[in-house]
């Protein structure tokens, strides 16, 4: 069975936070700002999230790990590896610049590539997408087709690279070899902004087409 996907644009910054079904289990992938829609989406149909998963570690996307956790404190939160230290460092999650001096909870279990997780019975590939943040990761269900891929890829465009722990080079490289060798009908799904394709995004994206 392949999953279903909800999502929720949470915030001020329009976060694209993903709540994932499968065989009665479900996920919560990038928690951002002000959570209580998802929360009581989650509570009316009595669902229990069994992890918490982060894409990487800016503000943004972790805002909502607090309260998700304060609702269901034996959902896993997943960080990957490379940015477990802005879960607690607002300076390095781009939270403290804007006043907003986001933190979370820590993490419960830390993610990289290579690894891969199930929902019930449905497996997600981990996929080195670092380069927006030193350790950011994408999300593949190749039952589903599907990759989640925070800020590193969006339609026609990427993720910034002007900031603090980011590159360009590293980032473009990863997006080439982790992405854009997925079958091209495969939809993306990003933090921000609509849903695309891999063969769209191969066929017109700027930074993959010069």
């Amino acid at each position: 069975m392949s999953p279903k996907i909800v999502t929720f644009v949470l915030g001020p910054i329009e976060t694209n936070t993903y709540l994932v079904l499968c065989d009665g289990d479900c996920w919560i992938v990038d928690p951002g700002f002000d959570p209580g829609k998802l929360i009581e989406h989650l509570s009316s149909r009595s669902l229990t999230p069994s992890r918490i998963l982060l894409t990487h570690g800016h503000g943004d996307h972790i805002a909502g790990a607090g309260p998700i956790k304060a609702a269901w404190p034996e959902a896993r939160l997943c960080c990957p590896r490379g940015d477990v230290e802005m879960l607690s460092d607002p300076q390095a999650n781009m939270s403290g610049p804007f006043g907003l001096a986001v933190t979370s909870p820590p993490a419960d279990e830390m993610v990289g590539p290579g690894m891969s997780l199930n929902c019930g019975t449905v497996e997600w590939r981990i996929l080195d997408t670092s380069g927006h943040t030193p350790g950011g990761v994408s999300y593949y269900c190749p039952r589903g087709g599907v990759v989640l891929t925070g800020d590193s890829l969006f339609a026609g465009s990427m993720g910034r690279t002007d900031i603090p722990g980011a590159s360009a080079s590293r980032l473009i490289s990863n997006i080439r070899a982790q992405l854009m060798t997925l079958p091209q009908v495969t939809q993306v799904l990003p933090g921000h902004g609509p849903a695309t394709t891999i063969g769209d995004e191969l066929a017109t994206n700027p930074f993959l087409t010069t």
